[in-house]
């Protein structure tokens, strides 16, 4: 345990003592600050204010929030409302930007952790395509500054998040000019799993799983935000778009944007969860006073045996134009190049001169995807290996999935080898 992390546990449990970190968050005081930041004050509609405050009431009753994790929470929740100002700002004072077509748009979705980020960056070397990037989805608008400022001031944040949680670089290489997921600009009408997998908030994560509307209104603004975005852009480029959260969205994708063109990426579904849930452990962790990595695991396969159920519900078609091209975790790892090709193909789209050297030069340039060495046990996270392969059996079946080697199970540590506390054995 560091110095830096010893020092905020301590102001953790005084401030816990005092109690000072369970009081409620009020929306209201967060929307008036939006507000005088921008001076601006129509949010063009206000359905987003029941999410917020359900994800509020959650964050402060379920999600056991450190001093960190309650700043972060107003700091994010400010700068999605101001963005939300900003763009229904925009939208209005230019009704050509709001009917501004977005063309065949390619979703890039599956399993988290099988490959989806890979693939997305790889087509994003075809200097024909676009998505939106780490620090657009932060500060969008040119109002926060040039790019290059706007650049520089999202680096700052991320070097201080890495402070926080020095593991996460490996588990997931970020920085301010990478793609970004669309849960990001989802949130910003806080209809998002972005904020279930950085919180413990079973109560909105259940109200949104059961709100039938969810998803419309979502990709409504997202959307709209793809055109604030295009509309500052020299030259139309083709959105390639990247989250697994699309799963649970086929049919409001399909109302907004009828012309889609859907991927499938598709993986060991035990190899995935247990990456899955080491990575919303270590996302969680600077937020929380309280976390068991063991309860999270049994939340991720929950989630993604759904995630497959419905992967397996619309086969190839999801009634798009297009039928949905399926693509393997282990073709995309060892030939990327013939994969991009592949998927290129299946949508009669045209790879652009150089897109081919590209590819090689990215993947030569970053060995393992840029991720670092892990390692795993299904006892960490609560989950037993036998089970969880019975689970997702039928969807292995179904799109013909390759078993990948599983992690060995943590070995018991008898009376000649005690475990430190930081190595005990977790039994599941």
């Amino acid at each position: 345990m560091t110095i830096t992390t010893m020092a905020l546990r301590l102001s953790d449990t005084v401030a816990d003592l005092l109690g000072l970190l369970d009081r409620p968050i009020n929306p209201d005081p967060l929307i008036q600050i939006a507000r005088r930041r921008t001076g601006l004050g129509d949010f063009g509609e206000t359905s987003f204010i029941g999410p917020l405050t359900r994800l509020l009431e959650s964050c402060s009753t379920e999600s056991a929030l450190s001093i960190v994790g309650r700043s972060a929470t107003k700091w994010d929740v400010v700068r999605f409302l101001s963005n939300l100002l900003l763009v229904q700002n925009a939208a209005a004072q230019s009704p050509a930007m709001r009917a501004a077509p977005v063309r065949q748009p390619v979703f890039i979705t599956g399993l988290p952790r099988s490959g989806t980020t890979f693939l997305h960056r790889l087509m994003l070397t075809d200097p024909a395509n676009r998505a939106p990037t780490v620090w657009e989805t932060i500060y969008p608008s040119p109002v926060a500054g040039t790019r290059d400022q706007r650049i520089a001031r999202v680096a700052r944040q991320l070097k201080t998040f890495e402070w926080l949680a020095p593991e996460f670089p490996a588990l997931h290489p970020l920085d301010a000019t990478s793609p970004q997921e669309c849960s990001e600009i989802t949130a910003h009408v806080f209809r998002s799993l972005r904020f279930d997998t950085n919180y413990h908030i079973p109560a909105y994560r259940n109200w949104l799983d059961a709100d039938v509307v969810r998803h419309l209104p979502a990709y409504r603004f997202h959307k709209l935000f793809l055109q604030f975005l295009q509309c500052q852009d020299r030259m139309p480029r083709r959105w390639v778009l990247k989250c697994p959260e699309h799963l649970f969205a086929l049919q409001a994708i399909r109302a907004v944007y009828p012309d889609a063109r859907l991927v499938f990426v598709h993986r060991d579904p035990v190899k995935v969860l247990l990456s899955q849930a080491r990575l919303t452990e270590v996302l969680r962790r600077p937020f929380t006073r309280r976390l068991d990595p063991r309860t999270i695991g049994p939340d991720e396969s929950r989630r993604w045996l759904d995630g497959t159920q419905r992967m397996m519900a619309v086969g190839d078609d999801a009634g798009f134009p297009d039928a949905i091209c399926h693509v393997h975790h282990m073709d995309l790892i060892s030939d990327p190049v013939s994969t991009v090709e592949t998927v290129y193909r299946h949508f009669g789209m045209t790879l652009a001169p150089g897109t081919t050297a590209a590819i090689e030069a990215y993947v030569a340039a970053r060995p393992k995807g840029g991720y670092g060495e892990h390692s795993y046990h299904f006892e960490d996270h609560g989950l037993d290996e036998q089970v969880e392969r019975a689970r997702f059996r039928p969807y292995m079946v179904r799109f013909g999935v390759t078993a990948e080697t599983a992690p060995a199970r943590r070995r018991v540590p008898g009376p000649e080898h005690a475990a430190s506390d930081g190595e005990r054995t977790l039994q599941g």
